[in-house]
């Protein structure tokens, strides 16, 4: 058992403002019949990122105990808030991969009688929207002839702009330097634990997979291994709840299709958990997909492909 901080919500104090959804960068919050909701404790960090937006006060956080993330123990909280919200959290399951949980969750259910809602598939919610204005000032002009982002708004984001799927194409060089220096990241996020695996942009793409590191340590990483790819990052030492990714990593490779995977890790011991969690994934696959493995070196980032 360990203790960690949640977020707690006074439904007597909340009016459904949706400040609070704005501001969860996890997607954890979302405003149903009326009042905020945490529909993905799994995703709550206890920050408190979203207290401040509250008016009204009804935010806090709490400490309690609690041991690996359990889907009973999540039905069992929110079920008695009633169907919309436990419709709600399945999507945000089945938003994020997690089909693992959503199996559990669906088993919970039929455990205790109740005929689950079914959660909309996110495909049929994709629709194009603009993107909110930042919040925090301008931090660079973007260029005139960088596309209008495409956001795909599938129900995990929570209103947050920063977790809303979206394409936008590579943005062009920067300043007086060449195409060198263009980025080639062309969709967003891309961190494992907030990808929908089955937004549009993931389909039939040709994959990359990087540990944390490997964009500081490798110089050219956005010319020699992101180009032509979609990426997703995570860290197999630091990173929690990763039973969450072999789950993603598996719809990547069955509902989006990808052509190939190039696995990019570094030249450390504890990069090598990041290749058992796609093995782990690729034997429950249905599909089978060329993998390709590039290390980065620790000392001038030197890449070396197996």
């Amino acid at each position: 058992m360990a203790t960690r901080t949640v977020i707690e919500i006074d439904e007597e104090k909340c009016d459904g403002c949706g400040l609070c959804a704005n501001g969860c960068h996890e997607g954890a919050l979302r405003i149903i019949e009326g009042k905020a909701r945490l529909v993905g404790e799994s995703l709550c960090d206890g920050l408190g990122a979203c207290i401040g937006e509250c008016p009204r006060g009804a935010l806090t956080t709490v400490e309690r105990e609690v041991e690996a993330y359990d889907e009973r123990r999540v039905i069992e909280h929110i079920l008695p808030k009633g169907m919309a919200t436990i419709a709600a959290h399945l999507d945000h399951l089945a938003s994020h991969g997690q089909d693992t949980w959503y199996a559990q969750a669906l088993e919970v259910l039929a455990e205790k009688g109740i005929a689950a809602p079914k959660a909309e598939p996110a495909s049929a919610i994709a629709s194009a929207a603009p993107v909110p204005a930042p919040r925090f000032g301008v931090l660079r002009q973007v260029p005139a002839d960088r596309p209008t982002p495409r956001v795909v708004d599938n129900g995990m984001s929570g209103g947050c702009p920063g977790s809303a799927a979206r394409s936008f194409g590579p943005a062009p060089a920067v300043g007086p330097a060449t195409g060198s220096m263009a980025s080639r990241l062309d969709h967003w996020p891309i961190q494992l634990h907030l990808v929908n695996p089955r937004a549009p942009h993931f389909a039939g793409a040709h994959l990359l997979i990087a540990a944390d590191c490997t964009a500081f340590a490798c110089g050219a990483f956005h010319q020699a291994l992101l180009a032509g790819r979609k990426l997703v990052i995570a860290c197999p030492k630091l990173d929690t709840g990763k039973e969450i990714y072999v789950d993603k990593l598996r719809a990547l490779i069955d509902d989006s299709g990808v052509a190939s995977i190039t696995l990019a890790v570094m030249d450390v011991p504890c990069c090598g958990g990041l290749r058992r969690l796609l093995d782990e994934a690729m034997a429950g696959a249905q599909r089978s997909v060329p993998v390709s493995t590039v290390v980065v070196g620790i000392e001038g980032g030197s890449l070396t492909w197996m």
